[in-house]
């Protein structure tokens, strides 16, 4: 594992908001990120609320796709979840996104999101690479 991991929950929003998102680099094709479950995300059965789980998922993977994309703003267009098992409180959940393909405007991958080795969920996504006016290539 090359780098440490870094908050990238930086601005106000949600993810900040919900106590933000560690991130790391692995390779030019697979990242990490992780966060640690709180007594604000569990849901009324004393669980981590699945859409919560969800958020983290794409925002994890949809940073690991706009960094696969040189940077350039990514917006999710699909993401698919499959969810395997509970996360309680306390618990630190992380996730590993491979980047399966990529071309000039969108990103496929895959992630799989675990905690105490166990694994929690499983998803797949595409994301569409924004080309904002005005920008070079890359970006």
């Amino acid at each position: 594992m090359k780098k440490e991991f870094e908050q990238i929950s930086i601005k106000p929003g949600f993810m900040k908001h919900n106590g933000g998102l560690l991130f790391r680099n692995i390779s030019e094709t697979e990242y990490q990120f992780k966060t640690t479950i709180t007594e604000n995300h569990l849901n009324a059965a004393g669980i981590t609320h699945g859409g919560f789980i969800a958020a983290v998922v794409d925002a994890g993977a949809g940073t690991a796709a706009h960094r696969a994309a040189s940077n350039s703003p990514c917006v999710t267009i699909s993401l698919e979840l499959k969810f395997i098992s509970a996360v309680k409180i306390n618990q630190e959940l992380i996730g590993t996104t491979k980047i399966q393909k990529k071309t000039k405007s969108m990103v496929f991958l895959t992630c799989e999101l675990r905690a105490s080795d166990k694994i929690v969920a499983t998803a797949s996504g595409v994301w569409k690479i924004l080309r904002l006016p005005g920008a070079g290539p890359g970006g």
